[in-house]
């Protein structure tokens, strides 16, 4: 099974070791799911390892890291820095591959609420990171975030219609405190961030493997964001939604 296309920069950089926190997260999660990048993934690992063997590492020479130390991408600009070190011109293709796979999150048709958001989502994913309280008990998740936020978020019971609770934490979104509720659907996971204030439009966007459902009710804003199928998230807000009027 072939690797997803769009995915090849962001599996070169994560068997590299050049991804940022957020976008390990993000390619972990894809893994997870992708047994044709997985395969990538195992068959990029073993050719470095392969390279690493004694007799088959060879250093470059001199003359090719004078020439890549020499090209215009890496000489100094006007703003005074100095030239990339000549040990730096072999990552450099590295790092710009994880460029690339940052601004493929981030980009710039979104609004920055829904760059923050999914950026916060995909921060939830990494180990320690999703649940401050863990129980499934909506009774103990709602009153949780009572004198730690000052609004009351719905904490609705979805698990009969496949959106288990799974507990909640403390979150930020445009520099306000956000309540996060989470929810799991199958192996995935549903975080629903909630803060007060009903200014603006509801939406839904698509942007890199992630849905993300915003909308307003009760003078509080709500955003659910997943990596599920839009039309699954679509359910889960309406669901959200009927159940918490």
């Amino acid at each position: 099974m072939p690797a997803c296309e769009d995915r090849t920069l962001l599996l070169g950089a994560l068997v590299d070791g050049e991804l940022d926190a957020a976008n390990v997260a993000l390619t972990e999660a894809h893994l997870a799911q992708c047994d044709g990048c997985r395969e990538e993934v195992e068959r990029l690992q073993a050719i470095r390892n392969l390279l690493r063997t004694e007799g088959v590492r060879r250093d470059a020479p001199d003359a090719l890291r004078e020439r890549i130390a020499a090209l215009p991408e890496l000489a100094a600009h006007r703003t005074g820095a100095r030239s990339i070190p000549r040990w730096l011109g072999p990552a450099f293709g590295g790092a710009l591959a994880a460029s690339l796979a940052t601004v493929a999150v981030l980009q710039p048709g979104q609004s920055a609420i829904d760059r923050e958001i999914i950026s916060s989502h995909i921060r939830s994913l990494q180990p320690g990171h999703l649940i401050d309280v863990q129980t499934s008990d909506r009774h103990v998740v709602k009153p949780w975030f009572n004198g730690r936020v000052e609004f009351a978020p719905p904490v609705p019971e979805l698990a009969d219609q496949g959106f288990p609770l799974a507990g909640g934490r403390l979150d930020a979104v445009g520099g306000k405190t956000a309540a996060a509720i989470v929810y799991h659907r199958r192996q995935h996971t549903v975080n629903v961030f909630v803060w007060p204030g009903d200014a603006g439009d509801s939406h839904s966007a698509d942007r890199d493997g992630f849905s993300l459902r915003e909308w307003r009710q009760d003078g509080l804003t709500f955003a659910a964001v997943s990596d599920i199928p839009p039309q699954e998230l679509a359910q889960f807000e309406e669901l959200y939604r009927g159940r918490s009027r």
